[in-house]
């Protein structure tokens, strides 16, 4: 095995590793970025895990998850009440922050994120029927967030098409539509639903990550550890489509296969996430903003948009864990608070939407 350092085309420095045929480049300034994100996010979520009703310094926590712990009830409350918890968390914000990196570089807009075009609502909506009309719960509720948006996504993706290929302005127009009418569907089913049903749909509909177990940690962890990898093998072709369709098939990309391929894997990422903490508003707007800020070069970087989507959700939880006065705020509604405030900002930067 051979290393070297060598400057790219456009002046980034990246490490060459060399095995034989085999080479890999990785650049430095990425890696080390993406690195410093996830261990924040890790350290962030143990501070997390001490606080509660049973307060635990860090080094507790620590030994407790390694298996130094002393047992009893305290251990497991870090093991089957406080690491469930945080991993779901860690999970579904690096579930959302890819999959917000995909749906951005696809629709070429700072908007294009799954909770702007709608497939964040229509996973609420497969969860929502499954609560309020089937009664659902658990993994149920799960599967029926997947498959609520893996069906808009069809929905949007088929409207989108004009001529054999997808406008990002079509994508985007299309999908806040659908969204939409699919959040006036959701209305209706909370208001049509039985009482009970609706009350606990509605909680749901907050985004939380209180009460989560490891049949909720499970799923977007291991969805997650599977799609991200294929994801980022993903990301050259869609940077080079970023250039424009004509430029990446001349470039040897097969555009179609690469944009549905990419679509469904963030979709089910999306999905993944929604249906195991409910719908989070804005770390998939967010998080691949904030990392090409950090990154530059206007790089498409899936696996850092993944750390930084884990880092905001948990920075999110910790805020709202620590609110003043006792208040308890979902997790989902910290991160609409701030979210709204990013947005705006947004709005005011982007020339062209």
């Amino acid at each position: 095995m051979r290393l070297s350092r060598r400057t790219t085309l456009d002046g980034r420095t990246a490490i060459a590793i060399a095995a034989g045929p085999l080479s890999l480049s990785i650049e430095t300034r990425p890696t080390l970025i993406t690195l410093a994100l996830l261990l924040l996010a890790a350290a962030l979520a143990v501070v997390a895990m001490t606080i509660g009703r049973i307060p635990l310094a860090t080094g507790d926590v620590l030994a407790i998850i390694f298996g130094q712990g002393p047992g009893g009830s305290v251990e497991q409350v870090v093991l089957n009440v406080r690491l469930p918890r945080m991993l779901t968390g860690l999970f579904v914000g690096a579930a959302l922050g890819a999959s917000g990196a995909v749906f951005q570089s696809i629709s070429r807009n700072a908007l294009g994120s799954p909770d702007i075009i709608g497939f964040t609502t229509g996973s609420a909506t497969g969860a929502l029927a499954q609560i309020v009309v089937f009664g659902g719960s658990g993994l149920l509720v799960a599967a029926s967030a997947m498959g609520g948006g893996v069906i808009t996504a069809l929905v949007v993706y088929t409207l989108s098409v004009k001529g054999g290929s997808t406008s990002s302005y079509r994508l985007v127009l299309i999908g806040i539509g659908v969204g939409a009418v699919l959040t006036a569907l959701n209305g209706l089913m909370l208001v049509k639903g039985n009482l009970d049903d609706a009350i606990a749909a509605n909680q749901w509909m907050a985004g939380s990550l209180n009460a989560r177990t490891w049949i909720h940690a499970w799923p977007v962890t291991i969805g997650t550890l599977t799609i991200l990898p294929i994801l980022a093998l993903l990301a050259r072709p869609l940077a080079l489509m970023e250039m424009g369709d004509d430029v990446a098939r001349q470039l040897g990309v097969n555009v179609e296969l690469v944009r549905v391929s990419a679509m469904i894997l963030a979709v089910l990422l999306a999905s993944l996430a929604t249906g195991s903490a409910g719908p989070v508003a804005f770390v998939a707007l967010a998080a691949p903003q904030l990392v090409r800020r950090l990154i530059g070069h206007g790089q498409l970087a899936i696996i850092g948009s993944a750390a930084m989507g884990a880092l905001l959700l948990v920075l999110a939880d910790l805020v709202s864990q620590l609110a003043p006065l006792g208040i308890v705020v979902p997790i989902g509604r910290m991160t609409g608070l701030v979210g709204g405030l990013y947005l705006v900002w947004l709005l005011t930067r982007t020339k062209s939407l």
